[in-house]
This record gives structure tokens, sequence and C-alpha cells, in this order.
């Protein structure tokens, strides 16, 4: 892959990664940078990239993985030297600045959230997710069903979408 093969890439797939990685993480500004590192990685290994299938699912498997490190260096970071010490705390209350889906996204386990985002967000058929996540496409099937079940339901209780006359087939 040259540099102006590379170029097109960027500019086809930033903004696409960009918001799937922050469908999966529900932080804008850290899909933005982990998404940016991503590509910094990728152009690192452009040669790798030319002769594989999926190029924009390297990109985007490499930006969520360096957002899970983060958010773990981070969580890491903020605890207490002796948590033993440390006092009980209470979960944090979902930001409301963000949009319903993806308040609603960032409250479903991990692997269900990432089987919806690759799935209905990048538009992946099933098998190509099984792929790139590494498991059984009935391990997939049962994710994305799961996870819509819940999400519906977590939709479901948003007041907004409640009173807006939103109706459940």
């Amino acid at each position: 892959m040259d540099a102006s093969e590379f170029d097109e890439f960027y500019a086809a797939s930033f903004r696409r990664v960009t918001g799937q990685v922050y469908a999966m993480i529900g932080d804008l500004d850290e899909a933005t940078e982990c998404t940016q590192e991503a590509f910094a990685r990728a152009w690192a290994h452009r040669r790798k990239l030319d002769r594989a299938e999926y190029p924009e699912a390297w990109v985007r498997t490499t930006a969520h993985r360096l957002a899970v490190s983060r958010w773990r260096r981070r969580k890491r970071g903020e605890r207490s030297p002796d948590r033993a010490l440390q006092q009980a705390g209470t979960a944090a209350a979902v930001d409301e600045s963000h949009v319903a889906l993806v308040a609603a996204l960032r409250r479903l386990p991990e692997a269900q959230r990432q089987a919806l985002v690759l799935h209905h967000i990048a538009d992946l058929p099933v098998q190509q997710v099984a792929a790139e996540v590494g498991v059984p496409e009935g391990t997939i099937k049962a994710r994305l069903s799961r996870g819509r079940a819940a999400l519906a339901a977590l939709l479901a209780d948003e007041p907004g979408l409640a009173e807006g006359g939103a109706t459940h087939a």
C-alpha cells in the first residue's frame, strides 16, 4: 500500500471507524484519539495491511484495543494504594449528554456491545463479526439476540422514547 492508497483508505474509513469505536466505548474524544493512533500504527504496518483481507477491521480492532488499554490504565491509576481501607463507592450515573443509544450501549456487557456495534453499525455480516472477534458464529448470534433484547429494554426505559410514542413490535 503506497502513500496515496493509504490516504484514500484513511479518508474513506476514518469517520466510520471513529463512529464505531465511539459506539463501543461511549466517549467521542477517546474514540477519535484511539482511531488516530490506530491509523498511525496502520501506516507503520501498511505492507501487512496491503495483504489483509479487511484492513478496516484491523484498524477498528486496534483502536478498540487501545481504548480498552487506556481505560484499564486510567482505572488502575484511580485505585487507592490499599483498596481494603477504601470506603465502598457507588457507580457513576450515565452521562445524560450522550444520545440515548450510546448511553444504553454503554450499559450492556462489552461482548454484547461489541457484537451489536460490529453487526449493526459497522454493517458486518455475522460470519465476519465472528472472525474479527475470534468466537464461533453461534456465540455472535446469541450475543446479538441478548444484546438487542437488553438494548430494547434499556431504550424503553428512556423517558423521551417512552413518551414519544415509540412502539415496540
